[in-house]
């Protein structure tokens, strides 16, 4: 996770929450007021989101002290308690909301992934995301299915050449596609060849994709595939997938699924901040 980035996003995030100030706790506070407070998993899940935590409070105030009681990416149930933070209570209460709104969401992703790693039970495939996350919170949304054992796909359009239906339908054919991407681009960014049939497959072999996706295909349908395509060339599953229907994704040969119900629909861990005021 890009630590400059971080700090971008957080100024940005302070300022839509906070505005000119927080009229209510710096109206109530005084700032040499002292608290601690304790933040509580009220749900089981993986915890992701604990460096957001610290970055945040030092922000706000680096008289902010935090202690962590869980490491990132560890299991937690209800009940246990993931960190006590102490320092001026008109910060820590300021802050409160938008960190939770970030680690509660990190933590769910982070939840979610480690769900469908274990669902799928498969460790020669790899689980990875896609680019359906929110504007805006890609990085954090990408970062916490790392903590929760998946893998990112690209992290944008800028990255990562994926030649889609659409593309190939303007284009003419994949060969075209894969043929002007290839006059084009570097040597070090991968073309990706999304295909639906076995002439698709072929065609994407032959035109020397780097990667190929089946797209919405049926678990049968894709160890066909993946018998059509050689080692050097990595396959992907995707579209249509859900949890109840990944196990039988297991042994179909692909090397990556990449599932966007990490991220885009996505429940946020529960998770509560109580503090306590002291002089």
């Amino acid at each position: 996770m890009n630590q400059l980035k971080l700090r971008q996003m957080l100024e940005g995030f302070f300022l839509e929450d906070i505005g000119e100030n927080d009229v209510t706790s710096q109206t109530i506070f005084p700032p040499n007021q002292q608290g601690k407070g304790v933040f509580v998993a009220k749900a089981s899940g993986v915890i992701a989101g604990l460096p957001v935590m610290r970055e945040a409070y030092c922000m706000l105030d680096s008289e902010i002290e935090l202690t962590l009681h869980f490491s990132e990416g560890d299991w937690v149930n209800a009940g246990d308690r993931i960190a006590e933070v102490s320092g001026p209570v008109a910060q820590l209460l300021t802050g409160e909301r938008v960190i939770l709104n970030l680690m509660q969401r990190m933590s769910g992703i982070a939840t979610m992934t480690k769900k469908s790693v274990d669902a799928l039970n498969d460790s020669s495939i790899n689980i990875c995301d896609t680019r359906k996350t929110v504007p805006g919170l890609r990085m954090l949304d990408k970062y916490a299915v790392t903590v929760g054992g998946g893998r990112n796909h690209r992290i944008g359009l800028y990255d990562g050449v994926m030649i889609k239906d659409n593309h190939i339908s303007f284009c003419g054919s994949i060969t075209k596609a894969v043929e002007a991407v290839r006059e084009n681009i570097g040597h070090m960014v991968k073309i990706e060849v999304e295909t639906e049939t076995e002439k698709q497959v072929k065609e994407a072999v032959g035109a020397g994709a780097d990667v190929i996706m089946f797209d919405n295909r049926t678990p049968e349908e894709m160890k066909a595939f993946s018998s059509l395509v050689p080692d050097h060339i990595l396959t992907e599953a995707s579209g249509g997938i859900t949890m109840e229907t990944l196990p039988s994704y297991a042994n179909t040969g692909v090397d990556v699924i990449s599932l966007g119900f990490l991220t885009h629909s996505v429940e946020a861990l529960d998770i509560s901040l109580t503090v306590n005021v002291s002089q």
